[in-house]
């Protein structure tokens, strides 16, 4: 197949994912080519290093699209970007992607939009890859909570004005999607429910090369991963390690890839107020995480409702089990008391998880060997690779036919 890639995400899973699925698909003989808006971040995992070309369209800044997104879509300064220059942008992408002799596209998110512009304008047969779908009103209500604690009430409003439209241009847009795929079963459940539209899942896989156990000693220290933002639940995590026994309580490591000023220092103020030994290790390279994944005794795991979360994969590729909340994806990657432990959204049962995996070094050991042979079993980037493969072969044959 000749496939052409389209994204505009940022740094983060969704980035690293994408970068092992176009690897699979090159390494199987496809032909990719990558049309990217100049926002899109290309610093982490950039996509010139695999791909055959890389075609970049600038996104201007036009006084004409700075008008007509305050009225239609957002005002640009709350963004710090048009969305009217950036649906051009997508749009000449999708003109010449329609006018190329590629066989497929395969359609990844838009970090400003979820939902990407360029849905509304590609012709060639294309599969969306809907990473987050909308957002549900509970991860809604954690937001404002942040918003809250601000005494900025202008800001407030400006917060609450900005959400609800954002989620008005995504539902918009994934209308435009013919052929969507989902990361799991309760995204695929999230996409009905928020646009109301079919998709199928295809579950995302690790590089093992990279997540792999490195036989290093064990610290004590136990390990959270993700940008620190209200919606990743630190501040549960806190909490639910100030009920553990200080004498037995674990030094917890937050390795974050972005910050949200205003919460990091909320849950920073949080840990001393509850006596949790805290440390946030900003923007850590592959290497310094594969580490910290080997050197933890758990990688505790409480986002609200995630849709699939690559950290529980990763851990477990590493061979160190996972504590996590019982909602949202990771009810499909971990395997209860197999791989790891999953509980209600419960301080108290959180923190008893947490001392009695640690008391138990047999559980503790075999559930780490446990993790590796799962991964190994599934979750590596050829199965992934694999499950994306049949579903862009799928939709060529699903548009011949219509």
């Amino acid at each position: 197949m000749k496939i052409a890639v389209f994204h505009n995400l940022p740094s983060g899973g969704a980035k690293r994912a994408l970068y092992g699925t176009i690897n699979y698909l090159i390494n199987k003989g496809h032909s990719v080519e990558a049309y990217l808006p100049s926002t899109a971040d290309e610093d982490f995992l950039p996509l010139n290093e695999l791909v055959d070309e890389v075609h970049l369209y600038h996104v201007k800044s036009t006084m004409g699209g700075w008008l007509y997104s305050s009225f239609k879509y957002i005002p640009p300064f709350i963004k710090n970007i048009s969305l009217r220059d950036l649906e051009a942008a997508q749009r000449d992408i999708a003109g010449n992607i329609n006018n190329s002799d590629h066989d497929v596209v395969l359609c990844e998110q838009d970090q400003y939009t979820l939902s990407p512009f360029f849905l509304k304008y590609i012709n060639k047969p294309t599969v969306y890859y809907c990473q987050q779908p909308t957002r549900d009103e509970a991860i809604l209500t954690k937001l404002e909570k942040m918003v809250e604690n601000q005494p900025n009430k202008i800001k407030e409003a400006i917060f609450n004005y900005s959400d609800n439209r954002d989620q008005k241009i995504d539902i918009q847009n994934a209308q435009y999607a013919k052929y969507i795929i989902a990361n799991s079963y309760y995204s695929r459940e999230s996409i009905l429910k928020g646009y109301g539209l079919n998709s199928y899942v295809s579950y995302l896989g690790i590089d093992t090369t990279i997540f792999r156990n490195m036989n290093l000693p064990v610290e004590d220290h136990v390990l959270s991963v993700g940008t620190i933002t209200p919606t990743k639940g630190y501040d549960f995590l806190i909490e639910s390690l100030s009920l553990i026994k200080p004498e037995s309580r674990p030094k917890l490591i937050i390795a974050a890839n972005h910050s949200i000023n205003e919460w990091k220092n909320y849950i920073v103020n949080l840990a001393n107020k509850l006596g949790v030994n805290l440390e946030i290790m900003d923007m850590v390279d592959d290497e310094k995480l594969v580490e910290l994944y080997n050197t933890s005794k758990l990688v505790l795991y409480a986002p609200y409702l995630e849709p699939f979360g690559l950290v529980p994969i990763e851990s477990m590729g590493c061979g160190t089990p996972v504590i996590g909340v019982k909602e949202g994806g990771v009810r499909e990657t971990v395997l209860e008391n197999k791989t790891g432990v999953l509980v209600e959204r419960d301080p108290q049962k959180f923190a008893d998880a947490v001392t009695q995996t640690l008391n138990n070094k047999t559980k503790l050991h075999e559930m780490g060997k446990n993790s590796i042979n799962e991964v190994e079993r599934f979750w590596t980037l050829e199965h992934a690779g694999e499950r994306i493969e049949k579903h862009l072969e799928n939709a060529i044959k699903t548009q011949k036919s219509n």
